[in-house]
């Protein structure tokens, strides 16, 4: 087992059992997307969206591990701007791409508006997913409409979806191919143990690809 995973069932041993199989199927997911070039779209509500942007801050910088970006680019930032070539590169991290869903107010408002406000993510999922790409929908109940919808549309693009959720796991659990259900049904127990667990998943990736 990896550290990061056995470190997050000691802490939570109850994760083990009730949503480790789906874990390591989101962690797959994830990996498989990005070797191919891939994106990662998230969405949420409340806390929820918070995640979101919390998620992509770990992906798209260095976490735990140093990310330095290949040689090849630094002799092309070195073509344009032999200046500043070395400070850019010496600042630049490898970076997992990924696009948190909840941020963009001005498409979001105005789409609530003239369109209908339970498919904003659904439409910037439209927009901006492709094949291959993976949709991450945290919803504590499994629930909600506006990630339901997301999901939907994810799935009829091509994108592979994983759900972070509750118990239940409520519809999300039908629609997502891996729903990490965390055992509680609580909204604060519940998002309690989100955030470990995407952080573990987080470092799963890093190291699949920035730790040599």
């Amino acid at each position: 087992m990896k550290p990061a995973l056995a470190k997050l069932y000691t802490k939570y041993p109850e994760l083990e059992e009730a949503c480790g199989a789906d874990i390591v199927k989101s962690f797959e997911l994830l990996k498989a997307s990005f070797e191919r070039g891939g994106k990662t779209l998230l969405c949420g509500n409340g806390g929820s969206a918070a995640d979101c942007e919390h998620i992509v801050g770990e992906l798209m910088k260095g976490f735990l591990l140093r990310r330095p970006i290949p040689q090849a680019f630094r002799e092309q930032l070195r073509a344009v701007s032999p200046d500043s070539a070395d400070y850019v590169a010496n600042s630049l991290q490898g970076a997992l791409p990924a696009i948190s869903l909840v941020s963009h107010t001005a498409l979001a408002t105005a789409f609530a508006n003239d369109m209908s406000p339970d498919l904003v993510f659904a439409q910037q999922v439209y927009g901006y997913g492709k094949p291959g790409d993976v949709l991450i929908g945290i919803s504590t109940s499994g629930n909600s409409a506006n990630v339901l919808h997301a999901v939907t549309v994810a799935k009829a693009a091509g994108l592979r979806t994983v759900g972070l959720t509750g118990r239940s796991g409520g519809r999300m659990r039908e629609l997502c191919d891996a729903t990490i259900r965390i055992p509680h049904d609580m909204t604060p127990d519940i998002q309690e143990r989100h955030l470990p667990v995407y952080h573990a998943l987080c470092i799963l990736l890093e190291e699949a690809f920035f730790e040599s």
